[in-house]
């Protein structure tokens, strides 16, 4: 029962299951309202005396102004999660399936186990209908 337990924490579920709940909700919030509050007037004032920030306006519309700068946000957004999330939980779950699997299982590759595949499956008799 706790192997059982064991292989699931290890296969990934869990982990997988953690990823998206923290960047879903957590991390979003706060690196949203770090750029909006931090970055986004840093950018914008790298577009001057220009009221709307960073970027371009197409026509006289405002509607039509081009915001480089909330594309710059977001990728800043974007690198400060996956940074957060690599280092918090992909990081400790790779040095936790290290220590955890066995010699064996930490020595079977892909091609040693579609070799043994190959090889049982060699050794049966064809099935004929």
């Amino acid at each position: 029962m706790l192997k059982g337990f064991k292989d699931f924490l290890l296969k990934g579920n869990v982990l997988d299951l953690a990823v998206a709940v923290v960047v879903g909700a957590a991390f979003t919030a706060i690196v949203t309202a770090f750029t909006e509050n931090i970055i986004n007037p840093l950018i914008a004032s790298l577009g001057g005396a220009d009221e709307m920030g960073f970027g371009f306006q197409i026509t006289d519309s405002p509607e039509t102004f081009v915001n480089i700068g909330a594309v710059i946000s977001a990728g800043i957004n974007f690198v400060i999660i996956a940074a957060v999330v690599y280092f918090i939980l992909i990081v400790p779950y790779n040095h936790a399936k290290e220590r955890f699997l066995t010699t064996e299982e930490a020595k079977a590759t892909d091609i040693e186990l579609l070799t043994e595949i190959r090889d049982l499956l060699a050794d049966r008799p064809l099935a004929r209908e």
